[in-house]
C-alpha cells in the first residue's frame, strides 16, 4: 500500500498549495481575485440588436466579429475594467426568425448615458491626409511621424467607408508569400480618390477606423480606376485583420438598444454574501451526512471533497470563469453530483462486506462496480452542460452551464481518483475488519 499512501500524500500537500493559492490571490493587490459578474460586483448589462439587412448571409459572422472589436475598442476608452462584449443569436437559432445581438458588460458601471450613446454609433471607416505640420514633422524624423497624436495631425477628404466597395488581401508579384491590401472604391469613390492622389503625390493617406489608425501609406502616384493597393511590412494574421476592419467598417451596420440593466454595488456585495454563505452550508450539511453515515470512509469522501473544491476554485481564476449567483449554484450543484459518486461507491462496497469479502477487496470490488454508474450519470451530465453552453442565449446561462461542467468533471476525479487512493492507503490486503455499515453504526 507504500504507493497508495504517497500518492494520497502528494494530493493532499498539493490541495494545500492549491488552498494557499486561492487564499493569497483574494488580496487586493492581486491580479488573480474571482472575476465576478454584474449580479455579483455590479454595473451595467447591455442588449443590442445588430440590423444585419444589407449583409449577405455568408458575411454576418464576420460583420458581427468586426462589430465586436469596434464595441470593444471604445469601451477601452471608456476606461471601463475588464468589460465582457459577447456576439449571440437570439430567436429561434438558424431561421429567418433569428436575430443578431450583442451582448455588453461594463462592472462598475452604475451612470451609463454616455457610454449607450457612444456604442450606439455606427462604425465609421475615413481616409485622411496628412496636416503640412504632420508633413514637416515626418520629414525632420526621416519619414516617420508620431502616430499617438494621429487625430490631430490628418485633414479630412470626404472619402469614406460607405464609397468602399471591398478591400482583399493580395500578394506582391515579386514576393509571392508577401500579402499587400486592395482597395476597390464605387464611381464616387473611385473620382474622389484620383483627385486626392493627384494633388498629394508623396503625402501620407491615414486610413482611420471609428477613430482609430489602421494604417498610414505614402501616395506615390495619381491611382485612377478606383482600384488601390496598400503595401507594407503585413503578416498574413495582420493583413486579414486589416481587410475585415475596412470590409465590415465600410458596411452600415447600424444597432438598437434592446434592453439595459444597472445592478448596484450594494447589492451586489448581499449577493456575494449569500451565495458564500449557501455554499459553505451545503459543504457542511454534506460532510456531516457523509460523517455520520459512512464514520472513517465518510471522513475521507469529505476530505476528497475538500480537495475537488479546491482544484475548482483555482480552475475558476486560471481560466478564468466569470463567476454569477447562477454560476455559485452550478459549482453547488455539481458538490451534489461529487457526493453522490461517494455514495454509489461506498453502497456497492457496503454489498461486498456483506457477501463476506475483507475490507480491502470490498473497496476494491466496489469502486470497480460503481464506476460504470458514475460514468453513464455524469456522461450524460457533460453532454447536458455542453448543449446548454452551446445552444444558451444570454451569459448567465453559459456562466451556469460552464461552472456545471468544469465541476462534473473535476468531481469524477475526486471521487473515483482521489477517494479511491485516500482508502487504499488506510486499507490493507490482509484488513478483514469491516467497517460500513449503512446504519452508521461499525461491525465487528
Amino acid at each position: 500500500m507504500a504507493k497508495y499512501r504517497f500518492w494520497a500524500i502528494i494530493m493532499i500537500a498539493l490541495a494545500i498549495l492549491a488552498g494557499f493559492f486561492v487564499w493569497n490571490t483574494q488580496k487586493a493587490d492581486s491580479g488573480n481575485k474571482f472575476k465576478l459578474g454584474l449580479d455579483l460586483s455590479g454595473g451595467t448589462h447591455l442588449v443590442y440588436k445588430a440590423d444585419t439587412t444589407q449583409i449577405a448571409s455568408a458575411d454576418i459572422s464576420g460583420a458581427m466579429q468586426s462589430l465586436r472589436d469596434v464595441i470593444e475598442r471604445r469601451i477601452n476608452l471608456f476606461g471601463v475594467s475588464e468589460p465582457i462584449i459577447q456576439v449571440e443569436e437570439g430567436g429561434v437559432f438558424g431561421t429567418a426568425n433569428s436575430e443578431q445581438r450583442l451582448i455588453v458588460e461594463l462592472p462598475g458601471v452604475t451612470n451609463v448615458d454616455e457610454a449607450v450613446k457612444k456604442i450606439g454609433e455606427t462604425p465609421t471607416l475615413e481616409f485622411k491626409l496628412l496636416s503640412q505640420a504632420g508633413q514637416d514633422q515626418a520629414k525632420a524624423n526621416g519619414g516617420k511621424f508620431d502616430t499617438s497624436s494621429s487625430s490631430g495631425m490628418f485633414l479630412e477628404t470626404g472619402l469614406t467607408g460607405r464609397m468602399l466597395q471591398k478591400a482583399s488581401i493580395e500578394f506582391d508579384k515579386n514576393f509571392a508569400t508577401k500579402p499587400i491590401i486592395g482597395l476597390k472604391f464605387n464611381n464616387d469613390g473611385a473620382a474622389l480618390f484620383s483627385k486626392i492622389t493627384k494633388e498629394n503625390v508623396g503625402n501620407v493617406l491615414g486610413i482611420f477606423l471609428d477613430g482609430n489608425l489602421v494604417e498610414a501609406p505614402y501616395i506615390k502616384e495619381e491611382i485612377t480606376g478606383g482600384e488601390a493597393v496598400i503595401t507594407g511590412d503585413f503578416t498574413i494574421d495582420q493583413a486579414k485583420q486589416i481587410v475585415r476592419d475596412l470590409n465590415y467598417g465600410a458596411l452600415p451596420m447600424p444597432i438598437s438598444l434592446l434592453s439595459t440593466e444597472t445592478i448596484g454595488a450594494t447589492l451586489g456585495d448581499k449577493a456575494v454574501d449569500a451565495s458564500l454563505k449557501a455554499g459553505l452550508l451545503a459543504f457542511i450539511v454534506v460532510a456531516i451526512f457523509l460523517i455520520a453515515w459512512y464514520r472513517f470512509q465518510g471522513l475521507v469522501a469529505v476530505l476528497a471533497l475538500a480537495i475537488y473544491t479546491t482544484i475548482n476554485l483555482v480552475l475558476f481564476k486560471l481560466i478564468p470563469v466569470t463567476l454569477t449567483a447562477a454560476g455559485i449554484a452550478g459549482f453547488i450543484l455539481s458538490i451534489g453530483m461529487a457526493v453522490d459518486a461517494n455514495i454509489l461507491i461506498f453502497e456497492r462496497t457496503k454489498e461486498e462486506l456483506k457477501r463476506g469479502k475483507n475490507k480491502y477487496d470490498a473497496l476494491k470490488e466496489g469502486f470497480h462496480r460503481a464506476w460504470s454508474s458514475i460514468r453513464d450519470s455524469n456522461l450524460s451530465s457533460i453532454i447536458t452542460a455542453i448543449i446548454l453552453y452551446y445552444f444558451a442565449s444570454t451569459p448567465v446561462i453559459k456562466g451556469f452551464a460552464l461552472v456545471f461542467l468544469i465541476g462534473v468533471l473535476v468531481s469524477m476525479f475526486s471521487a473515483v481518483t482521489a477517494s479511491r487512493t485516500m482508502l487504499f492507503a488506510v486499507s490493507s490486503e490482509k484488513d478483514s475488519t469491516p467497517t460500513i455499515n449503512g446504519s452508521g453504526k461499525s461491525k465487528k
